[in-house]
C-alpha cells in the first residue's frame, strides 16, 4: 500500500480557497437580503434550509404571505438573473414540499417563489414571485 502525502497538490488548495470565498460571498449576501427582507416589513422564519433534495436561502413571513426566496450574488445583475435555472428551481420547490411537510399550518398561507439578487455597491433587488413553486 501506498504511503499518503502530506502535502497537497497547488490547484486543489487553490480550488478549496476560492470554494471557500464563494461561500462567504453566499453567506454573507443572504445577511444583505435578510436585512433587506427586513426593512420591507418581513419576519424571517429561517435561513439556509437544507433538505435532501434542495436547499431554500430565507424563508420569510410578512402578513398571510410566505416567501421561499433564492439569493444570488454575482458581479452583475444579468449574471445575477441567469443563476436561477430550471434545475434549481425544481431543486427548490422538492425543499419547500419538504419544509410545508414539517410546517403543515404555512399550506393555508400564500405561498410564493421569490428572487433576490445582490450585486457590489448596490442595493438588492427584491423580485416577488420570480420562481414558479411546484407544490403537487
Amino acid at each position: 500500500m501506498r504511503a499518503r502525502s502530506n502535502s497537497t497538490p497547488a490547484k486543489s488548495e487553490t480550488q478549496r480557497s476560492k470554494r471557500f470565498a464563494a461561500l462567504k460571498s453566499g453567506f454573507r449576501a443572504e445577511r444583505i437580503a435578510a436585512l433587506a427582507l427586513r426593512l420591507k416589513g418581513y419576519h424571517i422564519l429561517d435561513m439556509r434550509f437544507l433538505a435532501k433534495t434542495g436547499e431554500i436561502d430565507i424563508i420569510a413571513q410578512r402578513g398571510t404571505t410566505i416567501a421561499f426566496v433564492e439569493v444570488k450574488s454575482r458581479s452583475d445583475w444579468l449574471a445575477a438573473m441567469a443563476a436561477i435555472d430550471p434545475a434549481k428551481q425544481r431543486r427548490m420547490s422538492r425543499a419547500v414540499r419538504f419544509w410545508l411537510a414539517k410546517h403543515p399550518w404555512a399550506a393555508r398561507l400564500t405561498l410564493r417563489g421569490d428572487a433576490i439578487y445582490v450585486v457590489p455597491w448596490r442595493w438588492p433587488r427584491h423580485i416577488v414571485a420570480a420562481l414558479p413553486l411546484d407544490l403537487e
